[in-house]
């Protein structure tokens, strides 16, 4: 089969990193007890333990919607409702899966200019209603890194807490991307988490390296009670459990965990950077992760679009380009060169 070249429409076009691929291998050599009693299910979760410096509860399942949707659901009761951005995913793209796996709890969106959630939004919707006829504010969730790109400080992450401890609130982290945050903050995993007050941790592999696989993170584990029953109602309890969790293995034990995320991040910095220059082209918002927005006329997109190039425009209006654990540098100054010459070619038929 012939080999695509690569593309930055989305870091889930990239394949398997070595460091998951040979964890895999390794659980494959031979049987393992099932349903996530075999020695690598357990070795995966202590490497969690380790990592976060917290005895957390852990559970794995396989994809970001689950992992969202059960874990906002455990914290809820179907008359609750959850504080997210507007442009939150779990606002935006699991199909009503937050509200689906509550049995109804609903969402309560901000209206928000970054994508990021703030004290004062949540304290505008937790308390503009307590009569008996509005869903109770139970929970709030923020993106990390948010759909744009853009990653909470430390700071930010406790201001939210103290609001979401002063509500009653409990606090849950999308983290999708959770590795690029950490790179860009150069801080600890339980620094951003558990240390700045969050109570539940959706950690993404797929983005990370992985061909499949969330894990999950309650450091408060009496959150956690039954969240197992609640993982094999949704379908969500793999049999051969080991092949989700021996690939954590390798990214977390081997560190590649960080790297794929520090290459993603400077890729997507240096792309910014060679485009930076272009008339009429301009960032959306900060390059603070692997991802870029970019603002640029139509009639220079549809000329990238028609040499090849795949890249979505459903946030912010403009393109955005993601950079994964294998982007190419090569690859990524080909995109730019040839923006660069989509601009020209645009600048001189308009002169």
């Amino acid at each position: 089969m012939t080999t695509q070249p690569q593309q930055f429409a989305s870091d889930n076009y990239a394949g398997i990193c070595p460091e998951a691929l040979d964890a895999m291998l390794a659980a494959n050599a031979g049987s393992a007890v099932a349903y996530g009693d075999d020695e690598w299910t357990q070795r995966a979760a202590d490497a969690f333990r380790t990592l976060f410096d917290a005895d957390a509860e852990i559970f794995f399942v396989f994809n970001g919607t689950a992992a969202n949707s059960l874990a906002l659901a455990s914290l809820c009761q179907s008359y609750h409702s959850v504080i997210c951005a507007a442009s939150a995913h779990v606002e935006t793209d699991e199909c009503g899966a937050p509200e689906f796996f509550s049995n109804g709890s609903k969402l309560l969106v901000a209206q928000t200019a970054d994508g990021k959630l703030t004290p004062d939004a949540i304290r505008a919707l937790a308390t503009s209603r307590s009569d008996i006829h509005f869903p109770k504010p139970r929970v709030a969730t923020i993106t990390q890194p948010t759909e744009t790109g853009q990653v909470y400080t430390i700071d930010e992450i406790r201001a939210i807490s103290a609001v979401c401890r002063e509500l009653g609130l409990k606090l849950h982290m999308d983290g999708a991307r959770f590795p690029h945050a950490c790179a860009t903050l150069g801080c600890t995993p339980g620094e951003m988490t558990w240390g700045a007050g969050i109570d539940v941790l959706c950690f993404g592999g797929t983005k990370n390296g992985m061909a499949v696989g969330e894990a999950i993170l309650f450091f408060d584990r009496a959150l956690a009670e039954d969240f197992d029953y609640r993982c094999k109602q949704a379908g969500q309890l793999a049999s051969k459990m080991r092949f989700l969790s021996a690939p954590w293995i390798g990214l977390l034990e081997s560190g590649a965990w960080l790297r794929n995320a520090e290459h993603g991040n400077a890729l997507a910095r240096g792309f910014a950077a060679q485009v930076a220059d272009l008339p009429g082209v301009r960032p959306i918002f900060p390059v603070e992760s692997n991802s870029v927005f970019l603002e640029a006329p139509a009639a220079v997109l549809d000329r990238l679009a028609a040499r090849g190039w795949r890249f979505y425009t459903f946030i912010g209006g403009g393109a955005r380009f993601m950079f994964a654990w294998d982007a190419q540098p090569e690859r990524v100054a080909q995109l730019a060169a040839d923006l660069r010459e989509a601009v020209g070619a645009e600048t001189a038929q308009a002169a």
